[in-house]
């Protein structure tokens, strides 16, 4: 058995959630906030076989899409001196991050 933690961008949760629900996945769904944009996704813990791991995260490629956003360099004394780092930069966010963990035990009470 193994634990999938993916974590995707809020935008996409919904789509995922649905898909591993189509699929007969279950999945606990966690609240989460990146710390480079502080912005919202949505953790996924999903305990399954090990012969479903490749599903799961199949599923969770095909649903979880990156896109490019701006977003506005925090100020620090560095950019102070220099002004033209509080312009907005493009960057790219979402897609998804997927950790696969062996698991020892699972009990269900």
């Amino acid at each position: 058995m193994k634990m999938v933690m993916a974590i995707v961008q809020d935008k996409d949760s919904n789509k995922v959630s649905s898909e591993l629900a189509k699929a007969r996945v279950q999945a606990t769904r966690l609240n989460s906030a990146g710390s480079f944009l502080r912005s919202g996704n949505t953790t996924f813990m999903i305990g399954v076989e090990d012969e479903r791991v490749e599903e799961v995260i199949e599923i969770v490629k095909t649903y979880s899409r990156a896109r490019k956003q701006f977003m506005t360099p925090p100020l620090s004394m560095d950019s102070i001196i220099d002004s033209g780092s509080s312009f907005p930069i493009e960057v790219e966010v979402g897609g998804a991050t997927v950790f696969v963990l062996p698991i020892e035990g699972f009990y269900h009470f």
